[in-house]
């Protein structure tokens, strides 16, 4: 929102949410039907129905920017601003497919209530030519003297400072404004067609190629990397006038009062405008290597829709715990099992996030593969080989540690990861699987007082073996269900810590239950009303309770001085980090020079104490509630 909201400056839909696209139903429906009726069949007029495919292809178009831009970013190479981007701006940024509407409305009522536009012909020489001429003359010249108003203190404070609110900006960013302002852009972008029409030199091709042409530079010029080459420019030394560059455009967000232009720089070059930084920052935009972090994570995709979830994927929804489906995400199908297709080819991992904690950077990298595929045996070999491969290409890189997650460091699947380093003995990055600093936030998590716990699992795994002995040595009863499973905690524990060990055939015996991923509906409906179920696994139990209580798997809030957070991960709220995640970060910062990983495990207290100390702060089920409550 602007600082001072002006008149017309929320858009007239806004209130309908995502239901917003039925303001459009009307025309389509009625476009279709008349396609189809003998009129439209015989006359073959087919601009009215190429409306829809033209507004569906630019909200692709759009998305493709978004996800190339957050990719390339995330890798660091050729990034012009590197400054972060947080949770505020996405959700300021929500509505870019706002004037995607806003066009479909204008093309549909311009086609029936201007008869002359009927039976445009597909292509004509002489309407493209006119079209491109005045682009570069009326539409650039207009647009650039009303940018330059835009940034006079009147109209800047009710319109355009919501534009400029981001200063890192990504392609969204490109359409972000106020209702009144984009009506104003589209006056503009109108004069070649209404001239042409005009000449009678139109054509659909002229209409298309102009509105493509317009979204292709709108999210050139905010993709925030560089990638317009430097042969271009020496072959064409006269294209600098006649094409802005990414680095060029940045470049007014960040200094406000430089570098007006719509695409074309040569009216910033006329009345002196442009930047006297532009070309230094071209080249140093354009030759800057991908980033070497210093901590990686290791995750991988969860179920098919979770692409969207990723921050590569859709914004709006990578800013949100990933724990419902959303309804129209069932309509996208088809490019869902494109994606899915995609992952099954692609067999590299590939990076989807980059921050900065004080002075180390971070990147999240993602295997290709999903939760369903880890628990095939067939898969096992191809996920191993992935893991290995980037586990070698940190150490190749000099990354000091990498951590695992999800199902990355399961013990069935590779010992909890130390497969490899049995493997690759000299190996210089640290594995580290995290489950020290796992079992200190569980423990952190029982409330205190409790005297006895109901512990649940599927397998006698590392955490769940070091929680029971953890809690038995404190004196808190560990309540088994299964006499099988008790026998088998039993006969790792020493008889001090076993006399807290306790077999129960009722479950209705405490109202703090530790739990896995397995946890089925019918366990659930046999606890108390009121329990508490905490998570010590990778993923959430599915909820059957309205009575009960479910915390969030195993994480902590975030220290303020984590930078560049602008997406959850995966179920967690806004700013909640995975424990698996932290450990990573723990282990770098604190130089330890072991591997965390097999057996191994560290100092539950002083992994704890490290936490703290970094600023990273307990999640409680208030702060939990709080967090999805500002989304």
């Amino acid at each position: 929102m602007a600082s001072k909201p002006g008149i017309l400056t929320e858009w007239p839909w806004t209130r309908l949410g995502n239901f917003k696209y039925l303001v459009l139903a009307p025309f389509v429906v009625h476009s279709i039907y008349s396609f189809f009726s003998m009129k439209f069949f015989f006359q073959g007029d087919i601009l009215y129905i190429i409306i829809l495919p033209l507004l569906l292809s630019r909200m692709i178009h759009n998305q493709m920017w978004i996800s190339l831009s957050r990719y390339r970013t995330a890798k660091g190479n050729k990034l012009i601003v590197d400054k972060s981007i947080e949770f505020d701006q996405v959700d300021r940024e929500r509505n870019w497919d706002d004037h995607i509407i806003f066009s479909g409305l204008l093309y549909y009522s311009g086609y029936l209530k201007m008869e002359q536009v009927h039976h445009w012909p597909l292509w004509r020489t002489d309407g493209i030519i006119l079209t491109a001429l005045i682009h570069i003359g009326p539409v650039e010249f207009l647009y650039y003297w009303f940018h330059r108003a835009l940034h006079h203190h009147f109209l800047y404070s009710r319109y355009h400072s919501h534009h400029h609110s981001s200063i890192v900006t990504e392609p969204n960013s490109a359409v972000i404004h106020p209702f009144a302002e984009v009506v104003a852009y589209y006056v503009l972008f109108t004069i070649p067609a209404f001239v042409t029409e005009f000449t009678g030199t139109t054509s659909i091709a002229s209409f298309v190629v102009y509105t493509i042409y317009i979204d292709f530079m709108n999210n050139l010029g905010h993709c925030n990397f560089e990638l317009v080459p430097k042969w271009i420019f020496s072959m064409f030394p006269s294209l600098k006038y006649l094409m802005y560059t990414p680095s060029y455009h940045s470049l007014h967000h960040t200094q406000f009062r430089t570098n007006y232009s719509l695409f074309m720089p040569m009216y910033d070059y006329i009345y002196g405008t442009m930047d006297k930084s532009s070309d230094t920052l071209y080249e140093k935009s354009i030759e800057r290597k991908a980033e070497v972090p210093d901590v990686v994570h290791l995750t991988h995709l969860t179920t098919p829709q979770s692409i969207y979830h990723l921050r590569l994927g859709f914004a709006s929804l990578a800013s949100k715990p990933h724990d419902t489906s959303k309804w129209y995400l069932w309509l996208m199908w088809p490019i869902t099992l494109w994606s899915i297709m995609i992952t099954w080819i692609y067999g590299h991992t590939f990076v989807i996030e980059r921050n900065l904690f004080k002075d180390f950077k971070l990147q999240t990298w993602a295997i290709p593969k999903f939760r369903i595929q880890y628990s095939r045996q067939w898969q096992r070999e191809s996920i191993n080989n992935l893991i290995e491969e980037a586990i070698m290409e940190a150490d190749l890189k000099g990354i000091k540690v990498l951590s695992l997650g999800l199902l990355n460091q399961d013990e069935k699947l590779n010992g909890n990861g130390e497969v490899y380093i049995r493997k690759h003995p000299q190996l210089k990055v640290k594995v580290v699987d995290g489950s020290s600093l796992v079992v200190a936030v569980i423990l952190n998590s029982i409330p205190k007082g409790t005297s006895q716990v109901v512990l649940q699992w599927r397998s006698l795994s590392k955490v769940a073996y070091s929680i029971a002995l953890a809690l038995c040595q404190r004196g808190i009863q560990v309540i088994t269900l299964d006499e099988q499973e008790y026998e088998r905690f039993k006969a790792k524990f020493t008889p001090d810590a076993a006399t807290n060990l306790v077999l129960s055939r009722s479950a209705c015996v405490s109202k703090t239950w530790l739990v896995d991923d397995g946890l089925s509906e019918d366990e659930q409906l046999k606890a108390l009303e009121g329990t508490s179920f905490i998570p010590y696994s990778p993923f959430p139990p599915r909820k059957a309770r309205k009575d009960c209580f479910y915390f969030n798997t195993p994480a902590m809030i975030c220290p303020k001085h984590l930078q560049n957070v602008d997406s959850c991960e995966n179920w967690l709220p806004r700013r909640v980090m995975s424990a698996w995640r932290i450990a990573g970060i723990l282990h770098a910062f604190e130089g330890w020079k072991e591997h965390e990983c097999g057996n191994t495990m560290f100092d539950i207290e002083k992994v704890w104490k490290a936490s703290l100390d970094h600023g990273f702060s307990p999640l409680t089920m208030a702060s939990a509630t709080e967090s999805r409550s500002r989304i």
